[in-house]
């Protein structure tokens, strides 16, 4: 991590930057990680804090063999990625943000995939699906966790 600190000669407006990498090295952010790029960048551990939470591409616990996000956004919300959420949840037994005991499946949500146009979208271990229900879900979600080792 100090060679890429170091490369972004310790700018602060470089964190997006260097927590990609970190994600790169470590597979996931970790609060005493996040501490210690604060601690070099001289930025408070709050705001890389709130950095890392804000986008949706960094992990602050390790990822499941498999990933899941529900887009949460106002077009999702309004197609029911309540409910979406809510069954992903009964089915793999962990709240958005966790991943199950054994490793396999990674549950988050996003506060909006850019793809309104075909709500309510979940992303499939980075293949965007619209269109998306209840039952569709837990169907994709089911042939993970009979693949997989429950």
């Amino acid at each position: 991590m100090d060679a890429t600190i170091k490369r972004h000669q310790y700018q602060q407006d470089t964190v997006i930057e260097i927590l990609h990498r970190a994600s790169e090295l470590f597979g996931y952010l970790e609060l005493d990680l996040l501490l210690y790029i604060a601690h070099k960048l001289k930025l408070p551990p709050s705001w890389v804090y709130g950095v890392a939470t804000f986008y949706h591409l960094f992990f602050l616990a390790p990822k499941g063999k498999h990933n899941c996000v529900v887009c949460t956004g106002t077009a999702c919300y309004v197609k029911g990625s309540q409910a979406i959420l809510s069954s992903l949840e009964n089915v793999t037994k962990i709240r958005a943000g966790e991943t199950t005991s054994y490793g396999e499946i990674y549950l988050m949500t996003a506060r909006c995939l850019g793809a309104c146009g075909i709500a309510s979208a979940v992303v499939f271990d980075g293949a965007v699906l619209g269109n998306q229900t209840p039952e569709s879900v837990c169907e994709k979600v089911g042939e993970w966790q009979e693949n997989g080792t429950k």
